[in-house]
């Protein structure tokens, strides 16, 4: 993994995957769960989706809830971590975002491939999750440099039919993201919300 403005990486285990940080932490608690900062799907996203719905039957698992990963995280404390977050972020405004295509992963980081997505274009975000990564670290493989924005479709199944979805022309879709969502995975639940414009 590369340095990030010149600054050693050290890594620890995140689960199965080896999480950058800055400081050298290195051990993961027992106790902690695992957070994610996401970026709601709008309407015309979800209803792109329900219309490719028909089309990812063939494939192992079809996503039902749509988001867009900004950051992955490990925290004991869920309000510990919304403040540190909000005052990294303060100051940031409303984004643009803009759907441009079906992508896929051949061979994904993590469980079955292929894994079919829509691909998102979007400075600012990649913007937030750089500073992000700066202060939190950076899984493996994941994060960092290898950040893909992206809202998954479908996983698992065959590379010539995500190849086939993969050539299917989608108007592009443009959006304002103006709120970030906390998700507990641990508990499979919204654990809170992040308004844009930050004021910490």
């Amino acid at each position: 993994m590369q340095p990030v403005d010149g600054r050693p990486i050290k890594c620890f285990r995140l689960g199965n995957a080896c999480t950058a940080d800055h400081h050298g932490h290195s051990a993961r608690s027992p106790l902690a769960n695992v957070f994610s900062l996401n970026v709601p799907a709008p309407g015309r996203v979800k209803r792109l989706a329900a219309t490719l719905h028909p089309r990812l039957a063939g494939f192992e698992r079809v996503r039902e809830r749509h988001s867009l990963v900004c950051k992955r995280f490990e925290s004991e404390d869920y309000a510990h971590l919304s403040e540190r977050v909000r005052r990294v972020l303060d100051g940031t405004t409303s984004i643009e975002a803009r759907v441009t295509g079906i992508e896929l992963f051949e061979e994904p980081v993590r469980g079955p491939g292929p894994v079919v997505y829509l691909a998102v274009a979007s400075p600012g975000l990649v913007a937030i999750h750089e500073r992000l990564v700066d202060t939190f670290g950076a899984i493996a493989d994941l994060e960092g440099e290898a950040y893909v924005p992206h809202i998954t479709l479908a996983r698992g199944g065959s590379v010539d039919r995500a190849e086939a979805l993969r050539s299917r022309t989608v108007d592009p879709i443009e959006w304002s993201i103006s709120e970030l969502r906390f998700y507990d995975a641990t508990h499979d639940e919204r654990a809170g919300t992040l308004s844009l414009p930050v004021s910490y």
